[in-house]
Formats: C-alpha cells, structure tokens, sequence
C-alpha cells in the first residue's frame, strides 16, 4: 500500500512540473488577469464583474503580445516582447521549484541553487513555446538588392 502512495506521489509531481512547462507562458496573461480582476472587485463589480473583467483582461494581454509578435519587425523588438512573457514565467518556475525543493531538502543554500536551476528552466522553457508565435522574416529582406 505504500508502494501506491509513493508512485502516485511521484506521478502527481510529474502532472504538475509538465503542467508547470505547458502554462508558463500564460503567467503574464494570468497576473494581468487577476490584478485586473482583484481591481474590479475591490471597485464594487462583485464577483461576476470580477471574473468577467480579469477573463477578459488576460485575453487580451495574451491576444496583443501574439499580435505583437506577429507583426514587429525589428528583432529586438520581438525579444523584448518575448522576454516580457518570459520573466513572470521564470519567477513562477522560482517560486514553483522553491516550494518543492523546500520539502526535499533542509540546506536553504541548496534549496536556492535548485530553485534558480528552475526558474532558468521553465523561462528558457516558455521562450522556446513563444519564439515560434513569431512571424519569420519575408525571404529577400535584408539581402543586397543587385
């Protein structure tokens, strides 16, 4: 019987570090959202105008950085839209990794280098789920015109 209980434990863990992966790039969208719609609350809408606002304000946010993506040229310009939804990504892998590396191991020292290990992992994570909502380069742009 402990023998389930130690699997299920290491199958959740699993479910939870792919769903960690898989949602990282939503984390600017989803902290828009929920400031968005903690505001609305806060300025009377209620619970359904809370809901209803953070939805759509996290739609949006997500909807504009993809238009953003598609559609800027430079290429600095797409990183640093990129790295706008890369950052809240890394500080949840941060957060995420400290809150269960905390549990496995007592050197709070070793807790900090395997948390910086994950956040450094779930960013370069979502940069590489986010670098292909960029549009590419048309294919003459850029060469020498002759």
């Amino acid at each position: 019987m402990i023998f389930f209980g130690i699997f299920f434990s290491v199958a959740a863990i699993g479910v939870l570090c792919w769903l960690l992966f898989t949602l990282a790039i939503y984390a600017l969208p989803a902290f828009a959202g929920v400031t968005a719609g903690m505001w609305a609350y806060d300025s009377g809408a209620g619970w359904p105008g809370g809901i209803a606002i953070g939805l759509v304000a996290a739609g949006l946010i997500f909807g504009v950085g993809q238009l953003l993506l598609a559609f800027a040229r430079p290429l600095w310009l797409r990183i640093v839209i990129a790295l706008a939804f890369v950052a809240p990504a890394a500080i949840a892998g941060y957060h995420a990794t400290h809150g269960i590396v905390k549990h496995a191991m007592p050197s709070e020292n070793w807790q900090i280098a395997f948390s910086v290990v994950g956040a450094i992992a779930v960013g370069v994570t979502a940069f590489l789920r986010i670098a292909p909502m960029a549009a590419p380069e048309p294919a003459g742009r850029g060469m020498a015109r002759g």
